[in-house]
């Protein structure tokens, strides 16, 4: 059994793990970093990068069908399942590396194995061929989340499929259910439906893309049912067999014939089995509670990404991890401000967002303006033959301060950080009117959003 000593041990190498134990090292902090699969995580291995290389081959997929109408004549196309899914694993297993060679670049040692406290102070991580014992000043843990199920509802990976299977499809389902309506649901829903799949979609929920602002959600939805997506928001399904769901709406229980679930319902933090119970650290609602700069009941042991609860996106996680590493240096830096994160789901159409949405807006006292602006009065989304999207503004009616955007179209999770950068700045409105946007551009219709909420809009 080895022993070593450092600064600070890291258990996960996630997009928040991996990152903040290359900010540890550039901290000059002595940092191990801990993972007993894939270096990236679920996010980069089985999630957000290799559905982000699926997506990206549905749109190709979805122009080629379309070419016709720009002038441009092809044949009917077709899909290539195993040389599709084939390379959203090498993407994934591409940047997997890539965080391998980062890791050496930073002088990281990495542990590969299974994690578990042995107190505040110490990790012991279990291998095939013995034991290493780790001392550390500071434990992170980034150790993810998984995916949650339903009662009476368990993923099979045969016929019903988490997102890992709905990622590795060996042939396409006739007929998909997906239950859940979040991003990862709609991502899902839209990916197959582009493949030739018969798509229904059940939320529990009032609407889909429930954490989403309202109008962006019913322009969301209003789209999906367009490409023949069957959408059912206040239903739930009540049974489940190979080949058929019962689905309760609201309109009455209807008997569904269907192929492959796909389970999106959201996770919970992996906090089993990682020795919590011979710490002082608190756990909330199937997370790890921490402050603002990650760090738990127990002083020495932090919390970032998924772990530490929503949102639970890699980018959230990535900055946390940042700001821990930091905190652990003693430098003065601050929080994560948690009401700038955006958000973004990358079916078709696109959805962004960051800050309040109107209604929070409302609820939290303040008095807003409203800007909206269809996407059908930009040029360049008039030329790209892609018009079917809005973005929309809300402002504190006092201050002029931006208090959130909400973006539904092409190109919007490409467009959204400009909000998130504005708000940053503390930006107003006269800022951005007075910013010029270049032409012809989809990002003009950020600032026409803006002139919306003024009574100033120039193309609408």
């Amino acid at each position: 059994m080895s022993h070593s000593a450092h600064d600070v041990v890291i258990v996960g190498g996630g997009p928040g793990g991996y990152v903040a134990a290359i900010r540890a090292a550039q901290l000059g902090l002595s940092v191990a970093l801990v993972e007993r699969d894939a270096l990236g995580g679920v996010c980069l291995n089985w999630g957000c990068i290799p559905t982000k290389a699926l997506l990206h081959a549905a749109d190709v997929l979805r122009d080629i069908r379309h070419a016709a109408e720009l002038g441009v004549i092809i044949d009917e196309p077709r899909i290539d399942l195993d040389r599709l899914v084939g390379r959203s694993r090498a993407v994934a297993e591409q940047l997997s590396q890539g965080v391998g060679h980062l890791m050496r670049k930073h002088r990281i040692p990495v542990h590969r194995g299974h994690a578990r406290l042995e107190g505040p102070d110490r990790v012991r991580v279990v291998l095939a061929n013995g034991d290493e014992v780790l001392d550390a000043e500071a434990i992170v843990l980034a150790t993810g989340a998984h995916p949650k199920s339903l009662p009476g509802i368990v993923a099979d990976g045969e016929f019903v499929w988490t997102a890992q299977q709905a990622m590795t499809p060996k042939s396409l389902p006739a007929h998909l259910l997906v239950i859940g309506a979040g991003a990862i649901g709609i991502e899902f829903a839209s990916f197959y439906a582009d493949c030739g799949s018969a798509v229904t979609v059940v939320e529990v929920l009032p609407r889909i893309l429930p954490t989403e602002d309202e109008d962006v959600s019913a322009f969301a939805r209003s789209q999906l049912e367009a490409r023949g997506i069957t959408v059912h928001t206040d239903a739930k399904v009540t049974a489940l067999e190979p080949g058929r769901a019962r689905v309760e709406t609201p309109a009455g229980e209807l008997d569904l014939v269907v192929d492959r679930v796909v389970l999106a319902v959201g996770v919970a933090g992996n906090i089993d089995d990682i020795g919590l119970e011979g710490t002082e650290v608190k756990i909330h609602g199937g997370f790890v509670a921490c402050n603002a700069f990650g760090q738990t009941n127990e002083p020495s042991i932090y919390a970032i990404g998924d772990v530490a609860g929503p949102p639970c996106l890699a980018h959230k996680a990535s900055h946390e991890g940042m700001i821990a590493m930091e905190h652990v240096a003693g430098n003065l830096v601050h929080p994560l401000a948690r009401s700038r994160i955006p958000a973004c789901t990358y079916a078709h159409p696109q959805v962004a967002s960051v800050g309040l949405t109107e209604r929070a807006a409302i609820e939290a006292g303040r008095q807003v303006r409203i800007g909206r602006f269809p996407l059908i009065g930009n040029g360049k989304a008039v030329a790209l033959g892609d018009t079917a999207g809005l973005i929309k503004t809300v402002f504190d009616r006092g201050t002029g301060e931006l208090l959130g955007a909400h973006l539904v179209g092409p190109g919007v999770t490409e467009l959204v950080q400009g909000y998130a950068i504005a708000m940053g700045c503390e930006a107003t409105e006269a800022e951005l009117m007075h910013t010029v946007f270049p032409h012809p551009t989809l990002s003009e219709a950020m600032q026409e959003a803006v002139l919306s909420a003024y009574d100033r809009a120039l193309h609408v």
